[in-house]
C-alpha cells in the first residue's frame, strides 16, 4: 500500500520490454543448440576473431550461437535486463579488427545508446541514454556485438542481485544462492556462455564476487587503467574510493585477450580519464624466474570458513610445489583501512545512493541495514559501541564492530579532507610492508564465504567485503581465479564448532556470516583465490593469475568449469 504508482508501473514497463524483446527475436534463437553452436562455443576469443576474419564462421553464426545461450541463461537464472540481440544483427561487422564478431554483454550500469541505464532503480526506466560510454564505443569500434545489459540489484552495492525492476537472478550453480555481487547477471550469463566477456564494475569487489562465485575469472584494475567514464556509481560523485570498470571471462585466456585487446585500441582516445599506457607483456615462464607471494590467511574480521581457507591453503602448497616462495604477510592494519574507506564511501551518509529510491522501492537486508546505521545519531552509536566494548564476552571480542560502528555517520567537508591525508598514509604503510619483503603478489580469498544463499545479505553484512574492497581503498590491482568446488564432507565445521573457543572469540559480524555456512548444502559451488599487485598492474596480475593455474595443474588439481 506504501508502493508509488510510478515505481510500479515502471517495474511491469521494464518487464514487458524484456518479453517484448525476446518475443521479437526470430524464430531461430528459441531452437536446440547444434553441433555447429557447440563448436563456436568451444572456441576461445582470439579463435573466434581468426575465424570471423578469415571468414570460415560467420558473425551471424556467432551471434547465433551466443544468442540462444544468452536465453537459455535468461531462462535458467533471469540475468538479462535489455535484450538487444536484433540490433547486434544489424551491426555490419568488420574484418580485421581486435575483436570482430566477439559477443559482449554490459552490465546495466554502464550507457548504451537508446537504452535505460537502470542501476536497478525503477525511477530510470524510460529515460534511454542518448551517448553511448567510451568503453561501448570502443568495442563497437573494435568489431565486438553487444547483445544484451545484465541484472543488477537496486542501487548496486550487494552480494545479490535482486531488485522489483528485474527480480532475483540465481546462481547458475545452485539456483538457492547468489551469482555473486552487483555484477552477478552477467557473471551467470558469462557462466552459461551466453557472453565472451561481460562488461562490470568494481568498487567493493562487485566483479571478483561475481567471478568466484560462478568459476570466472576477473581483473579489477587501477583507477585510468580501463574506460569507466559513462559507467555509472551507485554514488555519483563520490571519489575517496571510486568505482572501477572490468570485464570477467570464463578462461584467464579470454580475460588476457579481452584486456590487451581494449588497451591495443588506445582507449584514452575513447576515454578521458584513462591513462596513455600501452599493453605490457609479463611472462614469467619466459623470463625464468619465480615470483615471490605473501598470504594473507584472514582479515582479523572474519576468518574464511574452511572452503575457502582450504581453496587458499591448495594454491598455497601448488605455488610451492612448483618453486615458488611462499611466505606469511602481515599488512598494516586491515581494520583501519575499512574504516577509512567506509567512510569515504558513505561519506555523504548515503543520500547519494537513496536519492533515486521511490517509496516502497526494495533494498537488500545488507544495504538497507547499512542505511539504518547511518540514520542513527552519532551518540546511539557511539552509546552501542561502548556497550559492546564492556559486555561482549570474552572481553574484546566486538571490538572491531564497536569500532566499525562509530565510523558509519555523515562527514564534514574538513573529515572527508581528513581521511583522504588518512587514507594516502595508508597506502604509504602498505607499499613499505609489500617492499620491505620484497614480494610480487598477494594472495588471500576473496570472501570468508563460498556463494552464499540467496537472502543472505543481511547476516554477511557490507563489511565482510573486507577482503575485496581493501584493495579498492589501496587502489591496486586484483584479479580472481577458480581454484576449486566446496566439498559437503571435506569443508564441514567440526561438529562442536559453535561451542568451540573459535567460535567464542569470533565479533557479532564473523557469526552472522558463518550462521549461512553450510558444507554440505553448497556443495559443488566454485571457490577462487585472489592474486593481487601494485596500481597499473594488470598484466603482472595476470601473469601471476596463470602461474596460480598453472601450479594447480601440474599439481593435478586444475578448476574445470561447469557446461550448462
Amino acid at each position: 500500500m506504501f508502493t508509488s504508482p510510478q515505481h510500479r508501473s515502471a517495474c511491469a514497463s521494464k518487464q514487458f520490454a524484456i518479453g517484448s524483446s525476446r518475443r521479437s527475436l526470430p524464430p531461430i534463437y528459441s531452437e536446440p543448440i547444434t553441433d555447429e553452436d557447440k563448436k563456436i562455443l568451444s572456441l576461445s576469443l582470439s579463435q573466434l576473431v581468426d575465424e570471423c576474419n578469415a571468414q570460415t564462421i560467420p558473425p551471424s553464426a556467432i551471434l547465433r550461437a551466443y544468442g540462444k545461450q544468452a536465453l537459455r541463461a535468461q531462462d535458467a537464472t533471469n540475468c538479462l535486463s535489455d535484450i538487444m540481440i536484433d540490433e547486434a544483427e544489424r551491426v555490419v561487422v568488420e574484418r580485421h579488427r581486435p575483436l570482430s564478431g566477439v559477443v559482449v554483454s554490459v552490465k546495466d550500469c554502464i550507457d548504451v545508446a537508446g537504452h535505460d541505464t537502470t542501476l536497478g532503480y525503477s525511477a530510470n526506466v524510460g529515460h534511454p541514454k542518448a551517448v553511448s560510454a567510451p568503453i561501448v564505443r570502443l568495442l563497437q569500434d573494435a568489431g565486438a556485438r553487444i547483445h544484451a545489459k545484465t541484472t543488477v540489484p537496486t542501487g548496486l552495492l550487494s552480494f545479490e542481485v535482486v531488485s522489483d525492476l528485474f527480480g532475483e537472478t540465481s546462481n547458475p550453480y545452485n539456483p538457492a544462492y547468489s551469482p555473486g555481487a552487483s555484477t552477478g547477471g552477467g557473471s551467470a550469463l558469462v557462466a552459461y556462455q551466453g557472453s565472451v566477456v561481460e562488461v562490470g564494475t568494481d568498487i567493493g569487489g562487485s566483479t571478483r564476487f561475481p567471478a568466484a562465485y560462478c568459476g570466472l575469472y576477473s581483473v579489477k584494475s587501477s583507477v585510468g587503467r580501463f574506460p569507466s567514464y559513462g559507467c555509472i556509481p551507485c554514488m555519483p560523485g563520490q571519489e575517496g574510493t571510486p568505482t572501477v570498470t572490468a570485464p570477467i571471462a570464463r578462461t584467464l585466456d579470454d580475460l588476457e585477450e579481452f584486456w590487451k585487446r581494449v588497451v591495443e585500441m588506445r582507449p584514452w582516445v575513447y576515454d578521458h580519464t584513462c591513462v596513455p599506457l600501452p599493453w605490457r607483456p609479463v611472462d614469467f615462464l619466459l623470463s625464468g624466474r619465480k615470483p615471490k607471494w605473501g598470504v594473507i590467511w584472514s582479515d582479523g574480521i572474519v576468518p574464511p570458513t574452511p572452503a575457502c581457507s582450504r581453496a587458499l591453503r591448495e594454491s598455497v602448497d601448488a605455488l610451492r610445489r612448483a618453486g615458488h616462495e611462499v611466505v606469511e604477510f602481515y599488512p598494516p592494519s586491515i581494520l583501519e583501512g575499512l574504516k577509512i574507506g567506509f567512510q569515504l564511501m558513505f561519506a555523504d551518509g548515503g543520500v547519494s545512493h537513496g536519492a533515486p529510491l521511490r517509496s516502497g522501492e526494495t533494498l537488500n537486508s545488507a544495504v538497507s541495514a547499512t542505511r539504518t546505521m547511518l540514520a542513527l545519531p552519532l551518540w546511539f552509536k557511539q552509546l552501542y559501541a561502548l556497550y559492546l566494548r564492556l559486555f561482549s564476552r570474552p572481553a574484546g571480542r566486538n571490538d572491531a564492530w564497536a569500532s566499525l560502528l562509530e565510523c558509519f555517520h555523515k562527514k564534514t567537508t574538513q573529515q572527508e579532507q581528513m581521511l583522504n591525508v588518512l587514507k594516502e598514509d595508508y597506502r604509504a604503510a602498505w607499499h613499505s610492508a609489500r617492499q620491505s619483503q620484497g614480494l610480487d603478489f598477494v594472495l588471500t580469498v576473496p570472501h570468508a564465504l563460498p556463494p552464499i544463499p540467496k537472502g543472505g545479505s543481511g547476516a554477511t553484512t557490507l563489511v565482510s567485503a573486507s577482503y575485496v574492497f581493501l584493495f579498492n581503498i589501496l587502489d591496486y590491482t586484483a584479479g580472481v581465479v577458480p581454484v576449486t568446488y566446496v566439498n559437503g564432507m571435506l569443508d564441514a565445521l567440526p561438529i562442536d564448532f559453535h561451542a568451540s573457543e573459535e567460535y567464542e572469540s569470533m565479533n557479532d559480524i564473523a557469526r552472522g556470516a558463518y550462521s549461512l555456512y553450510d558444507s554440505r548444502a553448497m556443495h559443488g559451488l566454485p571457490l577462487a583465490v585472489q592474486v593481487v599487485a601494485g596500481r597499473m598492474e594488470e598484466e603482472k596480475v595476470i601473469a601471476g593469475m596463470r602461474e596460480v593455474e598453472r601450479a594447480l595443474w601440474d599439481s593435478g588439481k586444475g578448476f574445470v568449469p561447469k557446461t550448462f
